[in-house]
C-alpha cells in the first residue's frame, strides 16, 4: 500500500523534534515493518501532485497541511483515507472527501493543551504589550512610557471565548485563576459550566476586552471576523486566533489594527501555510504573530505519533476507528464540529 505523507523538512541538529521528514513521527519503521511503502514529501504542491494518481493514504500535519482539494481528490482514484497528524481537518475538501468514499481521521485531543497554554500565553502578551517591550530590549532602547501606555492588567477583564470545545473549555479552565469574567458563544455547546456563562455571538463581540478563537474553520466560520464583526467588537479591545488564520479576514484585520479599531492580534495561524514571506500580518501594526507552533510541543508530538499509528493499524486490520476521531467517514461528514451552524 502506497502511503503518502508531508511534514517540515529535518533540520540537523535538531534531534528531539519528531515531526519531520527526518523522524516522520516514527512512520518510517512502522510501515516498512508492515510491508507498506511510505513515500515523504517536503513540498505539498508538485510533490503531492505527482504521487495523487496511485496513493492510497495521505497524512499530513495542520501545521504543514496538504490540501486536499476537490481537483485533488477526484484525480487520486485509489485514496481511502486522509490522516490529520494533529487536530483540524479543514486542508481536506470534506464535501468531496465524502463524495469518494474517502475516510478523513485525525488524533484529537492531541495537542488541546499545548493549544490552551499558547492561548493564554498570546493573551498575557497582548495585554501586558509585551511585544513593544521586548522590541526595546532588543534594539537598545529604553522608552518606558512608550511601552506602558499600551500595558494592562488581565485581571477584571472580560474575556470571550468563541468556540467552547475541548481547547475553548481548557482555556476558560486556566483563565479562572486570574479573576477575570469568562463568556463563550458555541453553535453546539449552549451552556453555562463553571468557568464561563453562555452568550450570543453578538453579545460575546461587543462586550469582550479579549477575544480568543476555538472554533474550526468551516463554511460558517470562514472570514467570520471580517470587517463588519470587527467593527463591532469592543473600542481598543484584543483579538487571538490560534485556529486556523482564515477564520479572521486578512485585509480587514490590518485595517482594523492600523485605525486602532482593534489594538492587538495574537497567534500563529495563516492562510495559507506555510505563510509567503509577504504576507500582510507580518508586518501589520501590534501583532504577536509567531508560525503554527502552538500545538507542536514535543509532547504533543509524541500524542500525535502514537495517534497516527493507532489509526493507520486500525486502517490495515480494518477495525473502527475511534468515534472521537471520525471526521468523514461512510459517505458523510460524521464530525459535530464540522456540520455546526452559528447564530
Amino acid at each position: 500500500m502506497k502511503i503518502v505523507a508531508l511534514f517540515p523538512e529535518a533540520v540537523e541538529g535538531q534531534d528531539n523534534q519528531l515531526l519531520n521528514t527526518d523522524k516522520a513521527i516514527g512512520l518510517k519503521s512502522f510501515l516498512q515493518d508492515k510491508g507498506h511503502e511510505l513515500v515523504i514529501m517536503k513540498d505539498g504542491k508538485e510533490d503531492l501532485d505527482k504521487h495523487l494518481e496511485d496513493m492510497e493514504v495521505v497524512i499530513s500535519a495542520p501545521f504543514y497541511p496538504a490540501y486536499m482539494t476537490k481537483e485533488r481528490i477526484e484525480k487520486a482514484p485509489n485514496l481511502k483515507l486522509a490522516i490529520t497528524a494533529g487536530v483540524g481537518s479543514d486542508h481536506v475538501d470534506l464535501d468531496a472527501a465524502s463524495q469518494h468514499n474517502i475516510s478523513v481521521v485525525e488524533v484529537t485531543g492531541s495537542n488541546t493543551v499545548s493549544v490552551a497554554e499558547h492561548a493564554v500565553m498570546d493573551l498575557l502578551i497582548l495585554l501586558r504589550n509585551y511585544e513593544e517591550g521586548h522590541r526595546q530590549s532588543k534594539e537598545g532602547e529604553w522608552n518606558l512610557s512608550q511601552v506602558g501606555n499600551d500595558a494592562y492588567e488581565l485581571q477584571h477583564k472580560t474575556i470571550g471565548i468563541f468556540g467552547f470545545g475541548r481547547i475553548g473549555q481548557l482555556v476558560a479552565e486556566r483563565l479562572e485563576p486570574f479573576n477575570v469574567t469568562i463568556q463563550h458563544y458555541d453553535p453546539i455547546n449552549q451552556k453555562d459550566n463553571e468557568h464561563s456563562k453562555f452568550v450570543k455571538f453578538d453579545e460575546l463581540v461587543k462586550t469582550s476586552d479579549a477575544i480568543t478563537i476555538h472554533a474550526p474553520l468551516t463554511p460558517e466560520t470562514d472570514n467570520l471576523f471580517d470587517s463588519d464583526v470587527l467593527a463591532k467588537m469592543k473600542d481598543g479591545s484584543f483579538l487571538v486566533n490560534t485556529v486556523r488564520g482564515k477564520i479572521v479576514n486578512t485585509d480587514a484585520l490590518v485595517k482594523a489594527l492600523e485605525d486602532k479599531r482593534v489594538q492587538g492580534y495574537a497567534g500563529d495561524v495563516w492562510y495559507p501555510q506555510p505563510a509567503p514571506a509577504d504576507h500582510p500580518w507580518r508586518t501589520m501594526p501590534r501583532n504577536a504573530m509567531t508560525v503554527h507552533y502552538s500545538g507542536m510541543t514535543l509532547e504533543a508530538q509524541k500524542r500525535i505519533e502514537d495517534g497516527v499509528k493507532d489509526i493507520l493499524n486500525r486502517f490495515f486490520n480494518d477495525q473502527p476507528f475511534q468515534d472521537k476521531d471520525v471526521i468523514v467517514s461512510g459517505g458523510r461528514i460524521s464530525s459535530a464540529s464540522y456540520n455546526a451552524k452559528n447564530n
